[in-house]
């Protein structure tokens, strides 16, 4: 019974860096953790990063690790993705996911709620 909307979906160059926002309403957001994810044509969805019900805790892929930060802002009912350095292999679909059961899951499986998503396009 939660929504989510993603945006900030744009075509960047290489390095470049981009904010994804994901706008949450229905049950109260903080009693979820949230995920990101990401598909790219051909290929399946895969784990980005997430983030516990309070912001206190996150976790990233290793592909992503160091140039992505997830936050959040409960009052606001957003979740955050601060892409830097970006590169070609960051080009898919990114998906905001809500998760109130398995705290800060990897698995697609363990999301109940999810996005449309937003394109992300990044040129070589």
């Amino acid at each position: 019974q939660v929504q989510l909307v993603e945006s900030g979906g744009e075509l960047v160059q290489v390095g470049g860096s981009l904010r994804l926002s994901c706008a949450a309403s229905g049950r109260t957001f903080s009693d979820y953790s949230m995920g990101w994810f990401r598909q790219a044509p051909g290929k399946e969805r895969e784990f980005v990063a997430t983030i516990n019900w309070s912001g206190g805790s996150t976790y990233y892929a290793d592909s992503v690790k160091g140039r992505f930060t997830i936050s959040r802002d409960n009052p606001k009912n957003t979740v955050y993705l601060q892409m830097n350095n970006l590169k070609p292999e960051d080009t898919a679909v990114y998906y905001c996911a809500a998760d109130e059961r398995v705290s800060m899951s990897t698995r697609v499986s363990s999301y109940a709620y999810w996005g449309q998503g937003t394109q992300v396009t990044v040129s070589s």
